[in-house]
């Protein structure tokens, strides 16, 4: 797979593979429409209302969608014009409720949704990457996010991506429990690898005879 960036904009275009013809890109307010992001967080969310889990993007007004997304970095997945997934990452939270999004090193992942017609089909990985790279760049260690206990499906998504749930949170408002999951970002990790891998050489003792 082959893909080009752009500093300007932020934006990643994916022109070959699985993932052809998807850009990644900051959400422009020119171009983009909120109405359409709403729809879509409703639509990738559905399941979760089913399971009678009063998440947020359930349901959410336009004008919660505005809110949310000003808050941190907003940025979406585009395909042929149309909008097939969101994400917006924010800075360490001062204010937050959920301890480890306080930390200065830990960077956070809100409003993440996939279009339904697009799940499975490596767009919520391919945020989740460019997610990493926006926290690296930016100095933080690690990456968090959280998704209701009783959504077992989305604990395994963010398993299989890394992630390790470090902690239980009820939010306010919401009826049930809140996992909390991190993993480290690119760099760190790419850190560590190469700790590993530079291991000293092992010295031999020569005795006398």
């Amino acid at each position: 797979m082959q893909h080009a960036a752009q500093k300007k904009g932020v934006a990643v275009s994916y022109r070959r593979g699985p993932l052809a013809g998807i850009v990644v890109r900051r959400f422009d307010p020119t171009r983009d429409s909120f109405d359409e992001m709403t729809a879509l967080l409703h639509r990738a969310f559905a399941r979760l209302g089913t399971m009678g889990l009063n998440c947020t993007c359930v349901d959410q007004p336009l004008s919660v969608t505005q809110t949310r997304a000003s808050l941190g970095d907003c940025f979406v997945a585009v395909c042929n014009g149309s909008l097939i997934g969101t994400i917006t990452l924010h800075t360490h939270e001062r204010a937050s409720s959920c301890e480890i999004y306080n930390h200065p090193y830990v960077a956070s992942v809100h409003q993440f949704g996939v279009d339904p017609a697009w799940q499975n089909r490596g767009v919520g990985r391919l945020l989740l990457a460019f997610a990493d790279h926006w926290a690296a760049t930016r100095g933080y260690a690690e990456i968090a996010l959280d998704t209701p206990q009783p959504a077992t499906h989305l604990l395994a998504f963010y398993r299989a991506q890394g992630f390790r749930i470090v902690d239980f949170v009820r939010f306010n408002g919401k009826h049930y429990d809140s996992a909390i999951l991190s993993r480290p970002a690119i760099a760190s990790r790419t850190l560590a690898a190469w700790t590993h891998r530079l291991a000293l050489p092992v010295r031999h003792e020569v005795r006398a005879a």
